[in-house]
């Protein structure tokens, strides 16, 4: 059976690092000569990306479930092109995900099977890194502040809710990581949890949000 992409994303509280260690985790899979492919949602560079960067730098103003449902459609915009590199065999890696889309958006009191529902049967990652770290942590590091969501009640609640998204998953399928230490030390753990799949999958992609539990 021929082998796949492993698909991998990183998720977490907003300035948690993400951005490094998906640049770094990329890099290391260039250099082990494993074909690899960064995505980051939202993609401000399409048509809907471009009215999800408006809101986001409060340029403009969306009803909450508008902008839950843009989120969305940003997701299921690259949804065919994620699938198609992961089964010619390149190792997508990505910067947020649906997983993002459900958790600010319930953290602004919207329910969580109505934020859920347009995300059902997306790829489903085989598996995703939350990065882990403090609201009061994250306001020390560069830039906090300069985007709506960043904001310490805020993501607060969306670190509740991670951890509620979490509980629904199998262990080796989420995984949690302390990310308020140094870049090296995260990156470090990035790797051992990513190295495993790089040698191929032959399962095929999950969907997700399908069967309740996903595996």
């Amino acid at each position: 059976m021929a082998k796949r992409g492993a698909f991998i994303v990183i998720e977490g509280l907003d300035r948690s690092g993400k951005t490094t260690q998906v640049t770094t985790l990329q890099a290391r899979l260039e250099t082990e000569g494993i074909p690899v492919k960064l995505f980051k949602f939202p993609d401000r560079t399409t048509a809907v990306g471009n009215m999800i960067d408006s809101y986001l730098r409060s340029q403009s103003e969306l009803d909450d479930r508008a902008i839950h449902l843009l989120f969305s459609a940003n997701r299921w915009e690259l949804a065919t092109t994620i699938e198609a590199l992961v089964s010619q065999g390149t190792t997508v890696v990505c910067d947020r995900y649906a997983f993002s889309g459900v958790a600010f958006s319930a953290a602004k009191g919207l329910p969580l099977d109505w934020c859920r529902s347009p995300d059902v049967s997306l790829p489903a990652p085989d598996v995703t890194l939350f990065l882990d770290i403090t609201p009061e942590k994250a306001r020390e590091r560069g830039g906090y502040g300069e985007e709506r969501y960043e904001k310490e009640e805020m993501q607060r609640k969306v670190r509740d809710i991670f951890r509620d998204i979490s509980s629904e998953f199998d262990k080796g399928t989420w995984v949690t990581i302390d990310a308020g230490r140094e870049r090296e030390d995260v990156a470090v753990d990035v790797w051992k949890c990513a190295r495993p799949l790089t040698s191929g999958l032959t399962s095929p992609v999950q969907r997700l949000w399908e069967t309740g539990k996903d595996k």
